[in-house]
């Protein structure tokens, strides 16, 4: 048992860049079996992120970390996190406070996963974003290619008026196709929040559920005060700071959710 988040570092991660849609960020990448693009939270890929990406290796993954923001390996401070989502913020490959907006760095992440998915088992891979990146991984769907798309507190568009708190960070054209994949295709979606995270609106999950159906499916945990979870009402990164090794917790229970939505999607897919 533990009272800290899983870390790692960058051991035995294979580095290269990888350039499209004219765009370049360094990758990193480990391991064997259905391919997984992991896209991390502010500040970057900080140990808590590379805990969780090994965790992904060990589960029979091949994963792909994309450095979008920040210093691969360098541990979380206040000072780096600020200076981390300032150069974010203003980066016209995110797009941070647009509404039905197309984001470039998504043609980015969608060439990145044919990449990968060309090199691993199976007809495709999962992808999963965090935080600042979580929106980009539905957004990535797009791409016939991604057939696990994972978002972990989805918070860009950042939640400034109704319109943004409802907003799903995809064109018009962008959130049709999707759409018509899960009605056509079986595409699956999952969400992760905590229920008092501010950063992710309710409203937002509540745009998808009407957008999506069943085909969305949700994990909301308890940070509401005297949670059972213990959560403060801060709560934000499911899948890395949140996550105590211990059985039953809850946060533990979502990241053993998302390895078992990337090995059903993605297993039957290579069978």
């Amino acid at each position: 048992m533990t009272d800290t988040a899983p870390a790692s570092d960058l051991t035995g991660w294979k580095h290269r860049s990888f350039t499209a849609a004219g765009i370049t960020h360094d990758c990193f990448e480990k391991g064997e079996g259905p391919g997984v693009v992991v896209m991390p939270e502010i500040p970057g890929i900080h140990p808590e992120v590379l805990g969780f990406a090994d965790h992904l290796v060990d589960q029979g993954f091949t994963v792909v970390l994309v450095s979008l923001y920040g210093i691969p390996g360098k541990a979380v401070s206040a000072g780096y996190s600020l200076s981390s989502i300032g150069k974010a913020c203003v980066s016209a490959e995110f797009r941070a406070f647009a509404t039905n907006a197309h984001r470039p760095v998504t043609d980015y992440l969608r060439a990145v996963s044919r990449d990968l998915a060309a090199r691993t088992p199976g007809k495709g891979v999962g992808v999963i974003g965090m935080c600042f990146s979580g929106g980009f991984a539905l957004a990535a769907a797009v791409d016939d290619v991604v057939l696990a798309p994972v978002l972990s507190q989805p918070s860009v568009p950042f939640p400034i008026g109704e319109t943004r708190r409802r907003d799903l960070g995809l064109a018009p054209d962008e959130a049709a196709r999707i759409v018509q994949r899960t009605k056509d295709e079986g595409l699956c979606v999952l969400g992760m929040r905590f229920s008092e995270d501010s950063l992710v609106p309710p409203a937002r999950f509540a745009h998808l559920r009407e957008l999506l159906g069943d085909a969305f499916e949700v994990i909301e945990l308890d940070s509401s005060p005297g949670n059972a979870g213990g959560f403060t009402k801060n709560a934000h990164s499911v899948v890395t700071g949140e996550v105590r090794d211990v059985p039953g917790h809850p946060a533990l229970g979502a990241r053993t959710r998302v390895v078992e939505f990337f090995r059903e999607r993605l297993t039957a897919a290579a069978e």
